[in-house]
């Protein structure tokens, strides 16, 4: 046994430094990137924000409106050649779109099916829980085996060495995250995670020291907070919660005491698992919640705010686009982050 004493933070633990600014306007900031992927040599640009592969987020009709502001939605596990032939815009988002599988058998094939129907899909989610497994990295290698011209994004996992690990394996992108999510909890089930912000910065030194990039996957709970991952060193930030309870999500509508909510659940969760695997195998707990949470209407007013806060960020730190935002990054360590008066 072992304790590492460095200090390690997560997103509420800093705020961003303000410094002198030749801006004049929160329009006048860039938020579009161009990345070249390591193993695809595939280009993307666009807006780096991805909607997480979870049920009421990683949805077609999430990803039609996502795709306007040219940014990612990775599609649940349950998007399959049947699903994707009834979705008759297809074609007109599918660079904005990944394909998601878990390392399972059956889950390859299904992936090798769909890709035989469209082939013209770029972005491949190899996606689980623990990514710290041999098998985990030697299922990476036959993927890219298999699709040398594909991107693959792989994760997750929190540390430097993995995400050297994962990229060696054929992932051009790293997925970094366990546990900081909403409706994730496997920090209490199992007491294992990492500081999201702190596993942000040395999981982006890592990657972009081998030539390739990572996405922040979970933790965001405000725009402040997507600034932040960025402002870690992210190349893609994700978002699940954030993005849950929209009319885009499909989710039903619950009516209690006059207000309206919609049920959001974590991919590892009971509801999860009843819903898409007939239940939890025996030598399996839940590490996810259920939650309802409050109706939230179209999702452009929510993508518009992020954007907004992401905007107003760079103004505040003086990066005239989000390139530059990293750069120009100095983090506060604070031990209140805001006033929380009259927030319920």
């Amino acid at each position: 046994m072992r304790i590492e004493e460095d200090l390690k933070l997560d997103y509420s633990d800093v705020l961003f430094r303000p410094k002198r600014s030749t801006l004049s306007s929160r329009k006048d900031v860039d938020l579009n990137r161009t990345y070249k992927f390591k193993y695809s040599k595939n280009e993307w640009s666009g807006t780096p924000i991805v909607a997480a592969n979870m049920d009421g987020v990683g949805e077609l009709s999430i990803a039609e409106k996502l795709s306007e502001f040219q940014m990612i939605t990775c599609l649940t596990k349950q998007h399959d050649v049947n699903k994707l032939k009834k979705y008759k815009k297809l074609k007109s988002i599918y660079k904005n779109i990944a394909l998601s599988i878990g390392i399972k058998e059956d889950e390859f094939q299904r992936l090798v099916k769909t890709l035989k129907e469209f082939s013209f899909i770029n972005f491949i989610c190899i996606d689980v829980a623990n990514g710290y497994s041999e098998h985990f990295s030697s299922f990476i290698k036959s993927v890219r085996d298999k699709y040398p011209t594909k991107t693959i994004i792989a994760g997750n996992v929190v540390t430097a060495d993995m995400t050297q690990e994962l990229v060696l394996s054929g992932a051009d992108i790293v997925k970094v995250g366990i546990g900081p999510g909403s409706v994730c909890t496997t920090r209490i089930q199992t007491g294992v995670g990492y500081p999201q912000l702190s596993a942000v910065i040395e999981c982006a030194d890592a990657a972009h020291g081998l030539g390739a990039h990572i996405i922040a996957d979970g933790g965001c709970t405000c725009p402040g907070d997507v600034a932040k991952g960025f402002g870690g060193g992210a190349d893609f930030v994700m978002l699940g919660g954030m993005l849950a309870g929209h009319d885009e999500g499909g989710g039903k509508i619950i009516k209690t005491n006059g207000s309206k909510y919609i049920e959001f659940y974590g991919s590892s969760s009971e509801t999860a698992n009843k819903k898409h695997y007939g239940g939890l195998s025996n030598y399996r707990s839940s590490e996810g919640r259920s939650v309802k949470i409050k109706y939230r209407g179209k999702i452009k007013e929510t993508i518009l705010n992020i954007l907004g806060g992401i905007r107003s960020s760079c103004t505040y730190v003086g990066a005239p686009s989000l390139k530059q935002l990293s750069k120009c990054t100095t983090f506060v360590r604070v031990s209140n982050q805001f006033n929380d008066t009259f927030i319920k």
